[in-house]
């Protein structure tokens, strides 16, 4: 039986040695493409496309100007598009040049149609006028007949896998799903535009032509360094030839809508036990974190809630909305109220069936993000975020916060792929703030430190309530989570269910969908993700289970089967059924702060951490999992229910026979020095000696142990579809970590993952194959959080209490000028031994080792 978790985390202390760090050569065994049938002729023909291309561009611009289409300022110029072979990539450096204005904007990919289908890909470069000669040059070198001179160059790694090229259409800098493209060219929608980021005017040049056009655009507009997003209103045909005069436009997507499926089903309960339970419920301190609702508003006049928010603390992004929540409009049900009610107490079921004293540890913000009533048209998101964050900070700059935010998308269509609004999360998770001057997103290091990381907890989104099937699986693993879901460095929910008792009559004959201690049938997942992008969700709270009929008809929400709430109208009833992901983000929200209170000192790196660490399999998942073939299957699974249920009692403590350790570290993932990319070198490398239960892990033998890892870092982000490798990697810089072998020296480790440990005509060190992660470093290293779990012989634990951590490559390699590396990236590693052994006390010797004081508390 295990121990009770009555005894808190240890925090390392120190910190860990540094050395400067190389890691050692991969051989790449890199396929160059087949040559075409006739280098010469592929060559001019190229050639003659792109002066077409350029001849062309240059009428389409002249009619333009003659139609009363000229922007003032803007740099002529002409996009074109190349494509490749099929079933070759495009060499995407190769075609681009910023010391001659050419930039690559947006890379996209199609398909052939055959029955075995190839990839084509698709790259959008920006030519300013006078620089043709760039490609032509290449393509005459290209299709030289004569033998090649020594140190010649003939650019064939560039042309080689060239299909075709054309001048570029509207449709070329689309970069989101091919089917969300509108169907027909007069139709008006919302557009989000992003714009190349050069000289400083690109947005006055973007109001003038709409206002040459007659175009809405709308006021909020969101920075980042090398792209500005904002939303216009049009026709696909008008915004086309914004690419032949205006020439500031990197890529366009459809704007975002939001949306969310609630049904209110009455109160189960009276008011009494409302009453009843606020006399047992006692007010965070002054102090006490807070948990900060993006929806709908809340309504701090629910008698559970006023206790834990104040006026002050509620705000909205559009002051004229009112911050109350009057409901959302249709479908919404007072949904930030709801989100309140568990973020605050959690199931408000066991607690109003319950007699015990409710301390409330952590307190409640809200900032309305949602306009009351009606639908809510398409909106940049992510600009509106970020106003949210700034608010409730100004109001309460030193207070210690989360962020909850259960508005998603109605679409399922980016699959990964970040966006503006992922990318906003994973830049202000990063540190970024919120200027209301130029609604950017910018660094305050005035203090050469940086004291504004967050951590948001994100929904992953629905299973449309229409969609919902007995086969849930199948149709939660083809159903991807929603954006901003997909922000590296957010913390994202999916639901599970462990409800499948059924008691109310008028159910009678009906059945539970989901199996207890599986998937909820509304949860989202990134299943179909492509292998680069993170695993989501990160973790799985409760969610609730649907029901179903002899006819296998579903149907929802059974009260048995959904968590309960505080309603949005008290006075009408003070309670609402809640279910789904954003019943789950609430919860997560709430273990988040819970957190924050016990540990007020842990960055947000660690809290996010602490939770996917506390987080279990079930039963039921563990059937699937045992079931899956080889580390790729389990990433596949992992994609589904993320790390497992986090468990309050793991999240905050220790027991004797379950120690985690927690260490927060600060690395430099790259060497200041040469600004050319392919010579910059990468930085540090840490190890941590940790504190380590050697002797009695020895006095154990064979007995079963449980090593479990987590390295949880933020991101900054570098947005825009232009292929995602070198200078255009959408993440900064990533962390890995290793940890030393059962034979392995510290030297023989050091040397095993850091080149310049080795002496001189050194070789590195074997690594030991019997070494048996569950995922594995290809699995476990996606995203910005990292997990994995050794089960292994407690001797052979006892020689592991070192732990290293290392960088891996990321734009701030190739980008030296915005390289941050000289302020660090902060991390946090968590490492936990767990056995099954009885009457064995691995806490206290590592306790003693550290000095902290032996106190047993009351399990948590």
């Amino acid at each position: 039986m295990a121990s009770p978790r009555n005894r808190r985390h240890i925090i390392v202390p120190g910190d860990p040695t540094v050395e400067r760090y190389s890691p050692h050569p991969r051989k790449m065994d890199v396929k160059k493409p087949p040559a075409p049938a006739s280098r010469p002729a592929h060559g001019a023909a190229l050639k003659q496309s792109f002066e077409d291309a350029a001849s062309k561009g240059a009428e389409r611009r002249q009619e333009a100007e003659d139609a009363g289409i000229k922007v003032h300022g803007a740099v002529p110029g002409l996009y074109v598009e190349f494509e490749s072979r099929p079933g070759m990539r495009l060499k995407l450096s190769s075609l681009e040049d910023a010391r001659a204005g050419i930039e690559l904007v947006a890379v996209t990919e199609t398909k052939t149609d055959e029955a075995e289908p190839k990839r084509v890909q698709h790259a959008t470069v920006f030519v300013p006028d006078g620089k043709v000669k760039h490609f032509v040059s290449r393509f005459e070198k290209y299709a030289k007949t004569a033998p090649k001179k020594k140190g010649e160059r003939r650019y064939e790694a560039m042309i080689d896998p060239v299909a075709t090229l054309r001048l570029a259409t509207l449709r070329a800098l689309w970069t989101d799903a091919p089917d969300a493209y509108p169907a027909a060219e007069n139709e008006c929608i919302w557009w989000e535009v992003w714009l190349r980021r050069h000289d400083g005017n690109e947005l006055s040049r973007l109001m003038e032509f709409a206002s040459l056009q007659n175009l809405d655009v709308s006021e909020r507009r969101l920075q980042f360094d090398e792209r500005i997003v904002t939303l216009v209103n049009a026709t696909a045909s008008v915004l086309a030839s914004s690419i032949d005069v205006l020439n500031d436009v990197a890529e366009v997507q459809r704007a975002k809508e939001t949306a969310a499926v609630f049904v209110d089903m009455g109160p189960d309960e009276q008011a009494d036990w409302a009453k009843e339970l606020l006399a047992r419920v006692s007010s965070p301190g002054g102090a006490a974190p807070a948990a900060c609702i993006l929806d709908t508003g809340v309504n701090r006049g629910h008698p559970l809630l006023e206790v834990a928010v104040a006026a002050e603390d509620c705000t909205a992004v559009d002051p004229t909305w009112g911050h109350h929540d009057d409901g959302g409009g249709p479908g919404m049900m007072g949904h930030g109220t709801q989100m309140a009610g568990l973020a605050l107490y959690g199931d408000l079921t066991p607690i109003l069936a319950g007699s015990q004293p409710v301390q409330l540890q952590h307190r409640l913000e809200s900032v309305k993000i949602l306009p009351p009533n009606g639908a809510n048209p398409p909106e940049l998101y992510g600009s509106i975020t970020a106003e949210a964050a700034s608010r409730v900070e100004v109001q309460a700059p030193e207070r210690a916060r989360c962020f909850a935010m259960a508005v998603t998308s109605t679409d399922e269509r980016d699959r990964g792929t970040p966006t503006s609004w992922s990318s906003a999360v994973d830049a202000l998770s990063a540190g970024r703030v919120f200027d209301q001057t130029t609604q950017g997103l910018v660094y305050l290091d005035d203090d050469g430190e940086d004291h504004h990381r967050r951590l948001f907890i994100v929904s992953a989104g629905n299973v449309d309530g229409n969609s919902l099937a007995v086969a849930h699986l199948d149709q939660s693993d083809t159903d991807p989570v929603h954006d901003p879901a997909q922000a590296w460095n957010a913390l994202t929910v999916g639901a599970f269910t462990e409800r499948i008792s059924i008691q109310d009559a008028s159910w009678q004959g009906w059945a539970p969908v989901a199996a207890a201690g599986d998937l909820s049938p509304w949860s989202t997942t990134s299943v179909t993700f492509a292998k680069q992008w993170p695993l989501k969700p990160d973790v799985v709270f409760e969610g609730g289970n649907v029901v179903r009929n002899s006819k296998d008809e579903v149907d929802f929400p059974c009260a048995d089967l959904c968590l309960l709430s505080t309603h949005y109208k008290p006075a009408e009833k003070p309670f609402v059924l809640s279910y789904a992901t954003s019943a789950a983000t609430a919860q997560a929200a709430r273990m988040a702060a819970t957190i924050q209170a016990q540990y007020p000192n842990l960055w947000p790196e660690a809290v996010r951490g602490l939770i996917v660490h506390s987080a279990e399999w079930t039963p039921a998942m563990q059937e699937h999992l045992r079931g899956a073939g080889g580390k790729r299957a389990r990433e596949m699974l992992v994609r589904r229910y993320g790390f497992g249920v986090p468990r309050l009692s793991r999240a905050l403590r220790s027991a004797s026979d379950a120690l985690t350790l927690i260490a927060q570290g600060s690395i430099r993932p790259f060497a200041p020095g040469d600004k050319d990319p392919k010579k910059r070198i990468m930085g540090d490398i840490h190890f941590f000696e940790l504190p380590w239960p050697t002797d009695v892990l020895q006095s154990l033998g064979e007995q079963p142990v449980r090593l479990r890892v987590t390295l949880s870092y933020f991101i900054e982000p570098n947005p825009g579809r232009r292929g995602w490798s070198k200078r255009h990697r959408y993440a900064s810089h990533g962390l890995r970590f290793d940890v030393k072998g059962p034979t392995e020296s510290l030297d023989e480790f050091r040397k095993r993952l850091n080149q310049q440990a080795l002496d001189e005509e050194e070789e590195k060190p074997k690594v030991n194959a019997s070494d048996s992660w569950y995922l594995g470093s290809q699995a476990r290293n996606r995203g910005s959080v990292h997990s994995d779990l050794l089960s292994g012989f407690a001797a052979d634990l006892a020689e592991r209490g070192v732990v290293g951590v290392y960088p891996v490559s990321g734009w701030w390699k190739d980008q030296p000028a915005r390289d941050r590396s000289d302020k660090g990236a902060p991390y946090a590693l968590i490492v936990s031994i767990e056995t099954d052994a009885a009457d064995v006390d691995i806490w206290t010797p590592v306790a003693n080792q550290v000095g902290v004081p032996v106190e047993v508390e009351i399990e948590v």
